[in-house]
């Protein structure tokens, strides 16, 4: 957990910043039900992430000492999310974002 927080710290980002929202739905879910301004500030990180790595840099020491990697901000809503769709499953209604029109 201690090399993975530095590693985070290096690029500025957040453990939550690693799932893929194209790989589950169920993240991809989650993701549209947050408040924009965290879904920015996510997207930003990534944006810096990406940046640096292609410049095979690191952050600052400074604004490594001030990141939070492990401050999670997308478990609440992805665990609402899961349930809903296990809830859903139970009474046998189509998936939420599966559905087809007939």
């Amino acid at each position: 957990m201690k090399t993975l927080s530095s590693r985070l710290r290096r690029y500025g980002l957040r453990y939550d910043d690693l799932y893929d929202p194209y790989y589950e739905l169920d993240i991809k879910e989650a993701l549209n039900r947050l408040p924009r301004e965290i879904v920015d500030a996510r997207n930003q990180r990534l944006k810096r992430a990406m940046d640096l790595s292609m410049k095979h840099e690191y952050l600052p020491e400074d604004l490594q000492a001030m990141q939070t990697p492990f401050r999670s901000y997308l478990q609440e809503m992805l665990t609402l999310v899961k349930k809903e769709r296990a809830e859903r499953e139970a009474l046998g209604a189509l998936p939420l974002y599966q559905r087809t029109i007939p």
